[in-house]
């Protein structure tokens, strides 16, 4: 059906209504003269003939403009990168994803190849460069069938609420606090390593995430322990999060990366390995099941499931989310840590032992 002007009741306005080349639109041309709408018309039909032969790299390089994380891309695109995006089909990502990693499990291959390439096409068709459409990803081997496993790198498995504490304990004020709320969060480090004061709305008990990994925007419920803490770090403006040096981190590809040094000290002060900005998210995940909140609640706290609700509605508190995460348990342990007297003052010291500063009491 070729595009059209028609009329809708309750608005002057013409809109454009049609499929060209493969492309639906239902649109205002925000005109209510018939010849300036015609005008509208033909620039909408340019758009999209321009747009038809848009290849892979193209909306990939637009996806990292838009501040995207670059991490497992630069492979995707040198397979995919000169493809017209349109003409991507299941098989021809699949079998790229082979060459890229041909000897990896299919947890890893999601990770590293379906989940940035999604990410990418979930871009390009909020742009409407391409159709929305779902990508089948790699199934898990079935429950019960004999799988080599590997050891796995710290953050991968959760850990108990108790143990977290105490290594969360051995760590420097801010980068404490970092952790903290990671683990009453759900986030990715590399989202709360660049959560800005603006997105933090304490009296709702809600975050704003435009941003993310899948290049979905969602928001994200405040665990009732974390209000103290956000009330202090986000009653300034900019970086919520800042290092013991006063400056904000730089989000980077590798996520909590920057985080390496905090995380190495900790392990050696408290004896504890196996636990990484990571964990916090694995554990949230876990203790929501445990508890047994609704897998589709669960999701949608972790950002692994969207829908037109929380899509066009980010900013919006969610109440079944914030009861969910107020399941998780505060260890009385972490309640008394020295610096929630106060989180600001606290935010730059030095855990005993490290830099020039030793003046912790703990």
């Amino acid at each position: 059906m070729a595009l059209k002007l028609v009329r809708r009741a309750g608005t002057p306005n013409w809109y454009v209504r049609g499929t060209l080349l493969g492309t639906t639109i239902i649109r205002s041309t925000k005109e209510t003269e018939l010849q300036h709408a015609k005008k509208r018309l033909r620039e909408i039909e340019a758009d999209i003939r321009s747009l038809r032969d848009r290849t892979f790299k193209e909306i990939a390089d637009a996806y990292l403009a838009d501040g995207a994380s670059a991490r497992f891309i630069e492979p995707i695109v040198s397979k995919l990168g000169r493809v017209r995006a349109r003409t991507l089909r299941q098989d021809v990502v699949d079998e790229a994803a082979k060459k890229i990693y041909p000897k990896v499990t299919s947890e890893t291959l999601n990770r590293q190849f379906y989940t940035p390439f999604i990410a990418i096409w979930n871009f390009a068709a909020r742009k409407e460069w391409v159709h929305s459409r779902t990508w089948a990803r790699p199934r898990k081997p079935r429950q019960g069938t004999l799988v080599r496993r590997v050891v796995s790198r710290a953050g991968t498995v959760p850990t108990s609420y108790d143990r977290a504490v105490e290594f969360v304990a051995a760590m420097s004020p801010g980068p404490a606090m970092l952790m903290t709320a990671l683990f009453y969060t759900g986030m990715r480090p590399i989202e709360m390593l660049g959560l800005d004061a603006a997105s933090v709305n304490v009296e709702e008990r809600w975050i704003t995430l435009l941003s993310t990994k899948t290049g979905e925007p969602r928001g994200v419920p405040m665990h009732e322990f974390l209000v103290p803490l956000f009330q202090a770090l986000a009653g300034r403006a900019g970086a919520v999060f800042r290092s013991p040096k006063g400056q904000p981190y730089t989000p980077k590809d590798e996520g909590g990366g920057q985080l390496k040094s905090s995380v190495g000290g900790a392990r050696r002060r408290s004896g504890i390995n196996g636990i990484s900005p990571y964990t916090g998210r694995h554990t949230v995940s876990t203790q929501l099941v445990v508890n047994g909140v609704h897998p589709h609640i669960k999701d949608q706290i972790l950002g692994h499931a969207v829908d037109d609700m929380s899509r066009h509605y980010t900013h919006v508190p969610q109440q079944p989310l914030i009861d969910a995460i107020n399941t998780l348990p505060v260890p009385q342990a972490w309640r008394d840590l020295p610096w929630w007297e106060d989180p600001l003052k606290w935010q730059r010291r030095m855990v005993e032992g490290t830099g020039r500063r030793t003046d912790l009491g703990y």
